[in-house]
């Protein structure tokens, strides 16, 4: 009885963290979202990287304060490009400003996301769009939601017949990794019916949870360009592993997201 009642009280307080975390990353949002309009104009890697600075403490300056007194346990990640295993316990993974280079270029594709993650398995995320006002949200167990309706990953199970995306993880990647990129989005065109190329992965898994397109893979990348998705796509019925069909863990070099009709199909694909 007692078991059951502490696995009630976690899931309830769960529930109601997402909701506090949800209005964290809207406020946030918002003030990124008065940032957002002209074209932010640089010259060299030093200037981008100030302006880049600038969008991340913006969000951080409200998220911090506010994800850390819901969690004062919890630890954080400092930079959105790390990658691989955290340490036991819970620990807060943001990117407060996800599709930041977008943002300064007056593009609509950028988001701001949180996500909890206990015992290196995401619990909780928020995805919201500031420019869209629609909020995505997981729970472990509860569903993916945008907006408080249930998402549900696409029907589709022939892979010729679908939509897939790919991002670029960072600048600068290795040679070997473009180049693996360039051959998996060769061997999709054949394959698929449309293949979509764009940065932030989270808005392509965003669209993967709410099946309006079939798959999304990409080599190398972070835990916080990742872990929300993969949260939203396995909680809308969606299918996660590598390229190869292993199970993903964020110290594989590859991602794959799918419905679960063409995932079989997209990882005979990547595997070529």
């Amino acid at each position: 009885m007692s078991e059951t009642l502490q696995t009630t009280d976690i899931a309830t307080s769960d529930a109601d963290l997402l909701d506090r975390t949800a209005a964290a990353v809207r406020a946030a949002g918002a003030a990124l979202r008065e940032r957002f309009g002209d074209v932010v104009r640089y010259e060299t890697r030093e200037e981008l990287m100030h302006a880049l600075a600038d969008n991340d403490n913006t969000a951080l300056d409200i998220l911090r304060p506010r994800l850390t007194s819901l969690r004062p346990g919890a630890g954080w990640v400092e930079d959105e490009l790390d990658g691989g295993a955290l340490p036991p316990g819970e620990w807060w993974v943001v990117d407060p400003a996800e599709g930041n280079v977008n943002h300064l270029h007056a593009l609509p594709e950028w988001a701001v996301t949180a996500t909890l993650v206990r015992e290196n398995q995401p619990v909780l995320t928020v995805v919201h769009l500031p420019l869209t006002g629609e909020t995505y949200t997981a729970l472990s167990g509860a569903g993916a939601h945008l907006d408080g309706r249930p998402l549900h990953v696409s029907r589709t199970a022939d892979l010729g017949l679908g939509i897939v995306a790919t991002s670029q993880a960072r600048p600068d990647e290795d040679e070997k990794v473009v180049r693996r990129v360039g051959s998996s989005i060769t061997a999709m065109l054949f394959d698929a019916l449309v293949v979509r190329t764009a940065v932030p992965a989270t808005l392509h898994l965003t669209n993967v949870a709410a099946g309006r397109i079939d798959a999304f893979w990409q080599f190398a990348g972070a835990r916080a360009d990742l872990l929300p998705g993969a949260l939203l796509v396995t909680e809308a019925g969606g299918r996660i592993s590598d390229a190869e069909g292993r199970p993903w863990t964020p110290q594989s070099d590859s991602f794959l997201a799918a419905a679960p009709g063409v995932h079989a199909a997209a990882v005979a694909t990547l595997s070529r």
